[in-house]
């Protein structure tokens, strides 16, 4: 049915209405239109400023990144306008899956026997289309903004028009029966421009009010339409109430904030009620909203809240991957453990949900990079050790071509050195891989074998001569503590010739050369206290007796040590000349000068006797060379 109003203004004569124009009833009444108006700030439903930065709407889950780039490409490339919250979402959601996807790979690899070492983060083609789809959005969201910058400047002007021409009808007030129609469609096309300027919104709004009210206050209803407008609008109103109310059961809580909005822009645009009804249909349209909108703020701030929470552990586990990646690790099982620790935390972090949107790609990007500064350390240092073990080997190799080239020598005195001090290098390289090792290990170790065991087998007699050579030495061990008991005379003779004869048997079993070497100088030790034997003679017997170990070195350690000899010799010799020189400048009238001749002729003495030791040592050697 129509409204009687909008039925009598479709006619021609506005005059017919035979409306007084001093029908107070009418002008209080439209003067509380606007009043209510003024109770729902323009704010509070302008499409210009939507909830965009907090609501978080229902989001579709994703199950691989082929999804998520098929979904980018629609908004790439498709008529809608791209949404800020959608793309960040997808943005995220695919560099998890990136993430995920490298992780996985890795530990596959691993896991199959690989070497991290030789693992390799290979280019992603899904990650490169993603990448050169986002540049599109981005250009894309850059000419949407300049549109709408410019949309908003034009649709500016247009309320500014709108304004300067219910601001004439204002000034003509014998014509504003005439132009009402005029004027709602004026309201009509306010109402359907939607963004302008944030800065300019509160003024341009203010100024619309003041004139919209200007003109109300000179329009006359029928007092008939005004019931009737006054009906119809109350029972929208109150089911708008009743909506609003019904609202504080919804347990989507945004869901729930999105519809008040459309109610209060429907509450907006429902015209006014009857004067004693409007205080208390708004109190209770207001109250209905403030329940809805204080679950809307709170459920913000504990999501605000919770994701800021997020951020915090977030931010503390990129420190743990960051301090983490700036240690100095040195050896492979280090690295191994540091990786488990990298693998716990990335496990942990997929465990903490989102945090705050303008910081989610920013965290998650931090903590990405601080991974893979770990991983990118980590294969630069197996790729050093791979290296260095290649460097091993082929040194070991060149042992292994030596060892084998000694293998087959009859030379056992020179080639058992070769090989000992082989060994004594092999020790000092440093790892291999394991089965190339033992391989290698295997091969250097049968050579050394295979020349040990062919002299071991020449030798055969030289054992059994090394026996007979220990029986004599006990023999001879044996008549020297005889004589610590005999009483005799001649016994340093024949200590003498013992220990000589001691001195030209040949070698002992290596497992007895220490024993019955304490042995037999222990006696020698009793019987030179006993005997009251110098200790200059002392130690050229002892010396004698060394000689053999000097020979089992080889020809090169008895003329080394002949060599130190005389060069001993030669600074002894000049010692003692310094000395016999110096005595002749001495005045032995004095008593003080008398001592101190003493003193210098006691060190001459010595060195002497010293100079003498050298001289019997060096015929030892020569001696013992002779014999060779």
């Amino acid at each position: 049915m129509m409204n009687p109003q909008e039925n009598y203004l479709d006619k021609e004569n506005i005059e017919e209405l035979n409306v007084t124009p001093t029908d107070n009833n009418v002008q209080e009444s439209v003067s509380e239109e606007i009043k209510e108006e003024e109770n729902i700030s323009e704010e509070d439903t302008n499409s210009e400023t939507p909830y965009n930065e907090d609501v978080v709407v229902e989001r579709k889950t994703y199950k691989n990144k082929k999804e998520v780039i098929e979904r980018i490409k629609e908004i790439a490339h498709g008529d809608a306008d791209p949404q800020k919250d959608e793309v960040d979402y997808l943005k995220t959601t695919f560099y998890k899956m990136h993430f995920a996807e490298r992780e996985a790979d890795m530990k596959a690899f691993l896991e199959s026997g690989g070497d991290v070492a030789n693992y390799k983060v290979l280019p992603d083609e899904d990650e490169e289309v993603f990448k050169a789809e986002m540049s599109v959005i981005k250009e894309k969201r850059a000419k949407l903004f300049f549109e709408q910058e410019k949309e908003k400047q034009e649709n500016l002007k247009k309320k500014f028009d709108i304004i300067e021409k219910i601001k004439a009808m204002v000034t003509s007030p014998e014509e504003a029966n005439k132009s009402y129609q005029e004027f709602k469609k004026l309201q009509q096309e306010w109402k359907e421009i939607k963004l302008i300027p944030a800065d300019k919104a509160n003024e341009l709004w203010r100024n619309y009010q003041l004139y919209v009210e200007q003109y109300y206050d000179l329009l006359k209803l029928n007092n008939e339409a005004r019931e009737y407008d006054f009906k119809k609008n109350l029972e929208i109103k109150t089911r708008l109430c009743e909506s609003a109310e019904k609202l504080a059961e919804e347990t989507d809580v945004i869901s729930a904030f999105h519809q008040l909005q459309k109610l209060h822009q429907e509450f907006r645009e429902t015209g006014p009620v009857a004067k004693e009804l409007r205080e208390n249909l708004w109190s209770r349209f207001k109250a209905a909203s403030t329940i809805i909108n204080k679950r809307h703020q709170q459920h913000f701030e504990e999501l605000r809240a919770k994701e800021e929470d997020n951020l915090v552990k977030k931010t503390a586990l990129c420190e743990k991957v960051e301090e983490i990646a700036k240690e100095d690790i040195q050896n492979a099982g280090d690295w191994e453990k540091k990786t488990k620790e990298i693998i716990a935390i990335q496990t942990e972090w997929k465990t903490i949900g989102f945090a705050p949107q303008k910081m989610n790609v920013k965290i998650f990007e931090r903590f990405r990079a601080a991974c893979d500064e770990f991983f990118n350390r980590k294969a630069e240092f197996f790729k050093a050790l791979k290296q260095k073990f290649a460097d091993n080997a082929e040194k070991k190799k060149a042992l292994i071509e030596q060892a084998q080239a000694l293998q087959d020598s009859t030379d056992w005195k020179a080639t058992s050195d070769k090989l000992v001090a082989l060994q004594k290098e092999w020790k000092t390289i440093g790892m291999v891989p394991k089965k190339l090792g033992d391989k290698l290990w295997n091969d250097f170790l049968a050579a050394c074998n295979h020349f040990f065991e062919a002299r071991n087998e020449a030798n055969a007699g030289a054992r059994s001569e090394e026996r007979t050579n220990l029986d004599k030495k006990r023999e001879i061990i044996a008549q020297l503590k005889e004589l610590t008991e005999s009483a005799e005379e001649g016994i340093q003779e024949k200590v003498r010739e013992l220990i000589d004869l001691y001195n030209s048997i040949g070698h002992v079993p290596f497992k007895e050369k220490d024993k019955l070497y304490k042995e037999y100088h222990n006696i020698l030790d009793k019987l030179y206290k006993d005997l009251n034997i110098s200790t200059a003679r002392r130690r050229l017997d002892k010396f004698k007796n060394n000689l053999k170990s000097y020979a089992d070195k080889g020809a090169d350690a008895l003329d080394n040590e002949r060599g130190r000899l005389m060069r001993r010799y030669e600074q002894i010799k000049q010692e003692v000349q310094t000395y016999e020189n110096n005595l002749g400048f001495l005045n032995v009238s004095s008593k003080k000068g008398n001592s101190l001749i003493d003193e210098m002729n006691r060190k001459v003495q010595k060195l002497k006797d010293e100079m003498e030791l050298v001289k019997q040592k060096i015929k030892a050697i020569d001696a013992e060379n002779d014999e060779d």
